[in-house]
């Protein structure tokens, strides 16, 4: 038997290592201190990976512009970035997020009894005998089913009502021009997504604050009652609310905040309506209502998204957060061009993050939010 020298016995020892170099993955590059200071000591996730995810959201080609990144765990700020030329005090356009903000307004007005969810909607020119409207309930409005024509989204984009009432036709009294349209189909048989049907939602509660047409005193008081029940026992003191010329609440699209006041309001959401201190801002039971899937549209609750698949019919369109990668128990605020909340009750985590993203673009950064979210295990 021919004897191997100790050198050969090394060379051949070290073959395996040498011939897998080159299927071994890249070295990630190192983080720069602007990634590791964005993330805080305590954030529940290890540091230099959230740090690289949050990293990631904002140097990845192909997901638009992130603007801001809030990332809340157990209550406290885990990670926060900002895009050069944004900060800790700018306020960020709503668009849709909006939505979820009028959703709780209804609830506050429900829970001190001066609304009924499952009666019929008190708009004025629905309940003329024979008008059949008038079978319309504030359930219905908050699914996005009350049957009234609508297109959100129209090609060439003068076609879309929600630009006729936001910039046409509608601008000066938008609630009145949404509260006209006829019905298109029996209210609560189909999920409409509805930009206007918000802006009905928001008339109603101006209409409940006060019996006043006068268009300064119905924003004073809805601007009030927002301040007063919610912005400030949250302690969100960016909150704009923008009103129509006729002074309703343009609360399917028109609401400014900071970061952190927008994630302010996740984390009300996941604590089940309590504020930080322990204070019962909006009912539990309200909460719930707001994240159960309606019977039309189960990735849908009142003015907010679940994280459930759907696919509208005769549509290639899927309205969803991102259910193969995130809890169930996920839901968000969803805002035109990528502006997101999410809230995740499971892993006790509020991920907010804002910018400018096309469609496109919008699939790929959600995939990054989730890998966010999945350092993050499910308790």
């Amino acid at each position: 038997m021919k004897m191997r020298s100790p050198s050969t016995i090394a060379t051949l020892a070290l073959l395996p290592a040498l011939f897998g170099c080159g299927d071994a993955p890249p070295a990630e590059p190192p983080l720069s201190e602007e990634a590791l200071a964005a993330v805080a000591s305590d954030a529940g996730a290890p540091t230099e990976d959230l740090a690289r995810q949050v990293d990631e959201l904002f140097t990845t080609e192909g997901l638009g512009e992130t603007r801001a990144i809030i990332v809340m765990a157990d209550g406290k700020i885990a990670a926060e970035r900002y895009a050069q030329g944004y900060g800790p005090e700018t306020r960020f356009v709503s668009w849709s997020m909006a939505k979820t903000v009028t959703a709780v307004m209804i609830g506050m007005l429900v829970a001190d009894g001066r609304l009924r969810l499952d009666e019929s909607a008190p708009i004025p020119q629905w309940q003329r005998p024979g008008d059949a409207r008038g079978e319309i309930t504030l359930r219905h409005l908050l699914q996005m089913r009350s049957g009234l024509r609508h297109t959100e989204s129209g090609d060439p984009p003068y076609e879309s009502d929600e630009v006729r009432m936001l910039f046409l036709d509608g601008r000066d009294d938008m609630a009145r021009w949404a509260e006209e349209q006829p019905l298109e189909a029996e209210p609560g048989a189909k999920f409409e997504y509805s930009s206007n049907t918000s802006v009905i939602l928001a008339d109603i509660a101006a209409r409940v604050l006060t019996d006043s047409k006068d268009p300064d005193v119905r924003r004073k008081a809805v601007a009030d009652y927002l301040e007063a029940r919610l912005f400030g026992p949250l302690g969100m003191d960016s909150m704009v609310p923008e009103f129509d010329a006729s002074g309703t609440l343009v609360g399917g699209s028109l609401i400014h905040g900071t970061a952190r006041d927008w994630a302010k309001l996740g984390e009300m959401l996941r604590r089940k309506g309590r504020a930080p201190g322990g204070e019962q801002l909006v009912p539990r039971k309200w909460i719930e209502l707001m994240i159960t899937p309606s019977p039309r549209s189960p990735q849908y609750g009142f003015q907010t998204w679940l994280n459930r698949e759907f696919r509208q019919p005769g549509s290639d369109v899927t309205h969803t957060l991102i259910p193969d990668r995130a809890p169930a128990s996920l839901f968000g605020l969803s805002g035109h061009m990528g502006q997101f909340v999410w809230v995740s009750p499971s892993q006790r985590v509020t991920l907010v993050r804002l910018g400018h993203s096309d469609s496109a673009q919008r699939s790929v950064l959600k995939g990054e939010m989730a890998d966010v979210l999945e350092l993050y295990p499910e308790r």
